[in-house]
């Protein structure tokens, strides 16, 4: 006969600690396994905690202002105690913003790899290298890559360095608008494949998944799990009225005037052409008085000036941050990137946003979380984040007129304005906390580590188990 009794009073925080009367090694396991076995059959009815620390490691794409990096950043600081992170990332490009202040915020060092970038090149190696090294060193539970870059080379190294658990989170994807047909066939074909090396795929909605599954075939339907995207949402209503009257001061924007500004990366997927012919139209059938607002920067900047030109709106470069100068009184303000994003939401009246393709875009989270009325093409995630017609009116992708009549019933109509932004807050704030997004990945992580590791002798080493109360 075993004592029971003894067995569990010997429990401890950091191991299960068995006296057993019969002194036969033999028996002494079967006891140990048949308990874990319990333990594991049963754990609605035990309260399972995590043994040590699970060990997670997130790649990142580049350190550049953007959902990404905030994506990762609040997934490295907010898993529960039980987890130890780290984050790994390339170097921003030289026409973006970079996003280390971010992570600074929540007290994160990152690793650095500079010869990760953005576009492929013979870097690449040298970053697969430096990856692989750095996971050999740091042995991760679990490796979780952010966007396409990271998840080539995080998914390649870490399946060559034997982790068991590899993720890969889409923020979006380049199968729509951004390549020719070859290009576009060449790059579905590479994430089949590291599809395969993944333990499980994260969608950031649902109609992400129906991507990824139905229309582009990168995997099947049981390989994608939807996590929604989560931010910091807080501080968009926090001192609204003291924010927006530091905006509007400090870009002479009169009270009769409609603020209205589309944020984002200057990129031709962001299709900021659409938005300007879109405003062009508007301020031909408009009395009213109307600033616009480009927040944000990279490689159609120059494009964008000389649309502008075409068009004859009048602008300026000018972000009142970065200038001693007084604010030029102009129809268009290219103002860069702007750190302080929730002072920006607060000045704005709508917020536009005009893309060819999207994963879940977070400006759209923002504004909605800063109760601002939208105007935005439906493609991709879009119709996933704003409620149609409550937060927001979605006009067809690469329709001037249509993103202009929409863009017009807003600027016309003060109560339409006004009805759309009083639900954004409320409707993003539950769906879209950060906290949620930190739970919820957490849960993934438990649920894959367990249904990873079969051998008894490994799974308790993964989990520790308080099960003494079952016998007070």
């Amino acid at each position: 006969m075993f004592d029971f009794a003894d067995i569990f009073s010997k429990i401890s925080h950091k191991q299960i600690t068995i006296s057993i009367l019969h002194k036969k090694k033999k028996k002494k396991n079967y006891v140990i396994k048949k308990l874990y076995n319990f333990a594991f059959a049963n754990e609605s009815l035990l309260n399972l905690k995590l043994m040590g620390k699970i060990k997670v490691l997130h790649i990142l794409n580049r350190f550049n202002l953007g959902g990404p990096t905030y994506y990762a950043a609040y997934l490295t600081k907010f898993l529960p105690e039980d987890f130890e992170t780290k984050l790994i990332g390339g170097v921003q490009d030289k026409e973006e913003g970079n996003s280390e202040f971010v992570l600074q915020q929540y007290g994160i060092t990152p690793i650095v790899i500079d010869t990760m970038h953005r576009s492929i090149g013979f870097n690449d190696f040298a970053a697969y290298k430096e990856i692989k090294q750095i996971i050999k060193e740091y042995q991760p539970d679990i490796v979780h890559t952010h966007a396409a870059k990271a998840g080539m080379l995080g998914r390649l190294a870490a399946k060559r360095c034997g982790v068991k658990i590899i993720i890969h989170t889409f923020h979006g994807h380049v199968f729509d608008k951004y390549f020719n047909g070859l290009k576009t066939h060449f790059y579905k074909s590479l994430e089949r494949f590291l599809a395969r090396q993944s333990t499980k795929i994260i969608a950031l909605s649902n109609l992400q998944k129906y991507d990824l599954v139905e229309k582009y075939k990168i995997c099947r339907n049981d390989k994608v799990r939807v996590i929604p995207l989560g931010l910091d949402l807080d501080q968009y209503l926090e001192k609204q009225d003291i924010k927006r009257e530091s905006f509007r001061k400090a870009y002479r924007i009169a009270d009769d005037e409609i603020a209205i500004g589309i944020i984002g990366r200057l990129a031709p997927i962001k299709n900021h052409s659409l938005f300007l012919d879109a405003m062009a139209l508007v301020l031909q059938h408009t009395h009213k008085k109307i600033k616009i607002f480009i927040v944000g920067d990279g490689d159609q900047h120059s494009f964008i000036e000389q649309k502008l030109e075409q068009l004859n709106l009048s602008y300026a470069n000018y972000n009142s941050n970065d200038s001693q100068e007084q604010c030029p009184d102009v129809q268009v303000y290219l103002t860069s990137w702007i750190k302080e994003i929730d002072i920006v939401n607060a000045g704005l009246d709508i917020v536009a946003l005009t893309s060819l393709n999207e994963g879940t875009p977070g400006s759209l989270i923002e504004a909605q979380a800063a109760n601002k009325a939208i105007v935005a093409t439906n493609v991709g995630g879009v119709a996933d984040t704003v409620i149609d017609g409550e937060t927001a009116l979605l006009a067809e992708s690469e329709n001037i007129e249509d993103v202009a009549e929409k863009m017009l019933r807003l600027i016309e109509d003060d109560k339409l304005r006004a009805e759309l932004s009083s639900h954004g807050a409320e409707y993003v704030k539950e769906k879209y906390h950060y906290l949620n997004l930190a739970q919820n990945m957490a849960d993934l992580y438990r649920e894959l580590l367990t249904k990873q590791t079969t051998d008894w002798k490994t799974r308790a080493r993964i989990h520790k188990l308080d099960i003494f109360h079952l016998f007070s």
